[in-house]
């Protein structure tokens, strides 16, 4: 299979797309009833983008053995997030789905299995490398299961990992599967096109200097100012359903 390498300028700018249509979608979804079908259907893009982008960070060299890191960093912010995420209302029941930013870190978590069961297989220490498997298919379960999105979302960051990685035919039938998934979840296929901007803006020699805390702290701080934005929407008797 060929291998998919993106540039640093265009990862960067990929997250910074997937940004502009997550708050398009917020905006829609929260402050407008979900009145507006283009942002909707624009919003479908950045999850899995994000997704492909996280994935393809983490299958840099180095960075899979400190994927336990970021998963406790995006678990820590994901917590701080799910005030106004729940406070904001629109989920399936009380504080269901946890947001993004666990979906997330659950995918960090995954790989940091992963690379740890390459490191006891090199070691010949096979029943704990069986133990760590278990473990990765608990995770991914569960973990799966609590999420947006919840596991084609989990499944293709995973296997998108896996073939930035060492690509094969397994990991991109995979994330083709996971991408299907999300497409039933979404009932469009406006997440396909995430696969698209990744082969081809995420290719684009561009400068585009990395933010890395700016999106960490960005995620909270945009649903606190959706949440106070509507405080007085209600008082101006704006019926939000």
């Amino acid at each position: 299979m060929p291998r998919l390498t993106l540039t640093n300028g265009g990862a960067e700018s990929l997250k910074w797309l997937a940004l502009l249509l997550m708050v398009g979608d917020h905006l829609n979804k929260y402050l407008f009833n979900g009145t507006l079908p283009v942002l909707f259907e624009a919003g479908r893009i950045c999850a899995p983008l994000f997704a492909l982008v996280f994935a393809w960070n983490l299958a840099r060299p180095g960075v899979a053995a400190r994927a336990h890191v970021v998963a406790l960093r995006l678990v820590m912010v994901g917590l701080v997030a799910s005030v106004p995420f729940i406070a904001l209302g629109k989920l399936m029941a009380g504080w269901y789905p946890l947001n993004i930013l666990f979906a997330l870190a659950c995918i960090a978590g995954l790989v940091a299995l992963d690379h740890l069961a390459d490191v006891l297989a090199q070691e010949g220490r096979r029943k704990a490398r069986d133990g760590v498997f278990l473990a990765l298919a608990v995770v991914f379960i569960v973990g799966g299961g609590l999420v947006e999105f919840w596991w084609p979302l989990v499944g293709l960051g995973l296997a998108a990992y896996s073939y930035f990685s060492r690509p094969s035919i397994w990991s991109a039938g995979i994330a083709a599967l996971c991408l299907a998934g999300l497409c039933v979840i979404n009932q469009s296929l406006w997440a396909l096109l995430s696969v698209v901007l990744v082969a081809t803006v995420g290719r684009w020699s561009l400068r585009v200097p990395r933010a890395k805390w700016f999106f960490y702290a960005f995620y909270p701080l945009h649903l606190v100012g959706l949440w106070l934005i509507r405080i007085p929407m209600a008082k101006a008797g704006y019926l939000f359903f």
